[in-house]
């Protein structure tokens, strides 16, 4: 059998070739472990304790990002964004779903915990590796940590906006910025609740009463048919004395029958009073059966109403999302996912660009809500130049009277008015807020995912009844990405 000797020379080619493949991949290494060096996940910081954040901003720019509340910056990280040809698509997002323990079942079932579902095809905030540079394949990784912290603190609904740039909210003030026209929401509500737990309550005891008003009333009528029962065995025994007494038995046998009738008889008159009186103990209590019966349908709608008016009240606190689309020159409206109003817009110079802007609203100081603004550009931040140019967009729109009316009874903070040249995003669906990718970006990660995504029609012309098809479809558990 032909050996392969292990002794022979080797070739100084080859060795120098290997040589200079090893220095190259050693320093490629090296390149990679400093690269990664600036971005790590202990850096990670937490500004200052709180409140529910308002919105999150991550820059694709300098993979990294930052967690705003109503006072401003609370917790920044660096983050891993999609990488070439899955890019994470810039644009207005907000967490559609929250799923602690998640497993993709695109990757190999691999695990992204604390994952914040930010398109229902598959975008998504998770913990993750981060090697320093964009790696994912669209999603955006965050510090394992601190996406746990992140994911304690968020509610379903928080904007999420990923801009090309580092960008923040700068505050601003105009007169197109819609201002609440009731002051006293919180307290409406509050006694909308005040008022559904009262008639909870009420309806509580009108069934209680009901029920112990049926017990009282079913042992008064075991009283009379009991009596009744008693009565007729002895009206029984009455008779068949009264039968051997006209019969033709003997004198003893007709001593004793007379002597059982009177006995019987006796036992009857006494029955008969018993009889009369639980008769005249039982009509009260059937009649209280009607009466706490009736109370208490009454009680439980009212009830019902309560518990009704108490949801719509909640309902309409509820932050109320803005969308303007200088493309389809169209304004629409959502409050908790849900399309409420689709009305056209004019724009002064309708072709010139307008850019896209984030509004937002912070917090409320007496009648007034304070809003920031945050512009979706490649700039490193949002000086005054932005501002005046935010301002300069909310002049060139009008909007129809009855649609401002309708929207400043709904504004509180939390709300939002997005202003953009683009059209809504094909991800905007049923069970979504308003979602707007910037056309001029990258967005392999959102196109990679674009096949297997559901299609569906975004209607507002429905009246508020009307139940999309595919309302809820797409918000269970097991469609995993």
């Amino acid at each position: 059998m032909k050996r392969f000797a292990c002794n022979r020379k080797p070739n100084q080619a080859a060795l120098r070739v290997a040589t200079a493949l090893a220095s190259l991949t050693a320093l490629v290494a090296a390149s990679d472990v400093s690269l990664a060096a600036k971005v790590r996940p202990d850096q990670s910081v937490a500004v200052r304790p709180g409140s529910e954040p308002i919105m999150a901003i991550v820059s694709l720019h300098d993979q990294q990002i930052t967690v705003y509340d109503d006072k401003g910056m609370i917790m920044r990280a660096p983050v891993s964004s999609g990488q070439k040809g899955r890019e994470t698509p810039a644009g207005i997002f907000s967490v559609l779903s929250k799923n602690a323990e998640h497993y993709s079942n695109l990757y190999d079932d691999a695990f992204m915990p604390h994952m914040q579902r930010l398109t229902w095809s598959g975008i998504a905030l998770h913990g993750g590796p981060l090697p320093g540079y964009p790696a994912s394949h669209g999603c955006i990784r965050l510090p394992y940590s601190f996406a746990e912290r992140l994911f304690g603190t968020t509610k379903v609904g928080m904007r999420v906006i990923v801009a090309p740039g580092g960008v923040g909210p700068v505050a601003i003030e105009h007169p197109a910025l819609f201002q609440p026209k009731t002051e006293n929401a919180a307290t409406i509500v509050a006694a909308a609740a005040a008022k559904a737990e009262e008639t909870t309550a009420k309806a509580d005891q009108a069934r209680l009463a009901a029920v112990t008003a049926n017990r009282e009333s079913t042992l008064a009528i075991a009283t009379v048919r009991k009596t009744e029962a008693l009565k007729a065995r002895a009206e029984a025994e009455l008779a068949a004395a009264e039968r051997t007494i006209a019969s033709g038995s003997s004198p003893e046998a007709k001593e004793r029958a007379e002597s059982a009738k009177q006995k019987v008889t006796a036992r009857i008159t006494e029955l008969e009073a018993q009889l009369a009186a639980a008769k005249t103990d039982l009509q009260p209590k059937a009649d209280a059966v009607t009466a706490t019966r009736d109370a208490a349908v009454a009680a439980d709608r009212e009830r019902v109403a309560a518990a009704d008016a108490a949801r719509k009240a909640k309902r309409e606190l509820e932050p109320v999302s803005v969308f303007i689309s200088r493309k389809n020159q169209r304004l629409y409206v959502r409050q908790g996912f849900q399309p409420i109003l689709e009305v056209p817009v004019t724009f002064k110079d309708a072709d010139r660009p307008i850019g896209t802007y984030v509004f937002t609203a912070m917090d409320r100081s007496g009648p007034h809500v304070r809003w920031s603004m945050v512009a979706l550009v490649s700039e490193k931040d949002a000086g005054p130049s932005e501002v005046d140019r935010a301002k300069s967009a909310l002049d060139r729109i009008t909007i129809p009277q009855e649609s401002i009316d309708l929207i400043t009874e709904k504004v509180s903070p939390r709300s939002a008015l997005i202003i953009s040249d683009e059209p809504l995003s094909q991800e905007t669906g049923s069970s979504t807020e308003f979602i707007v990718t910037l056309s001029g970006e990258p967005q392999g990660g959102l196109k990679q995912r674009r096949r297997s995504s559901p299609t569906y029609e975004v209607r507002y012309d429905r009246p508020r009844s009307w139940r999309s098809p595919f309302a809820g479809q797409y918000s269970n558990h097991w469609f995993r990405f």
